[in-house]
């Protein structure tokens, strides 16, 4: 019989021993991106406002700068969009992550050889 066996990595970054920045935190800035609205970017993965301000709060507050700025409603309306910080990180976390997966497929054969 055949076996499915499978290395799963995850890449987190933590702060100060507390989990800071992942995969998660990663979609909602990528959506908040392309949403422009946080609330928009929360109801398209699934999650609660309050949940995703709560994410957004702790990575404005406990980043080097903040990552995301918001607009006030008014006419127009209001909305979010990532801070050139923001992106920076988004892009560099998008990127380690690529190079991480592209390394794991080059080394993992031999080991799963023997497992």
């Amino acid at each position: 019989m055949e076996r499915k066996t499978d290395i799963k990595l995850r890449c987190w970054i933590d702060v100060d021993g507390q989990k800071f920045f992942g995969p998660g935190r990663a979609v909602l800035l990528q959506h908040i991106h392309e949403q422009g609205s946080i609330s928009k970017a929360a109801k398209v993965m699934g999650m609660s406002y309050k949940k995703a301000w709560a994410m957004v709060d702790d990575m404005n507050h406990k980043g080097k700068q903040p990552y995301v700025v918001l607009h006030k409603g008014g006419t127009s309306g209001g909305g979010a969009e990532l801070t050139e910080t923001g992106k920076a990180v988004l892009n560099a976390f998008n990127e380690l992550n690529h190079k991480l997966s592209q390394t794991l497929s080059a080394e993992q054969q031999q080991l799963m050889k023997l497992i």
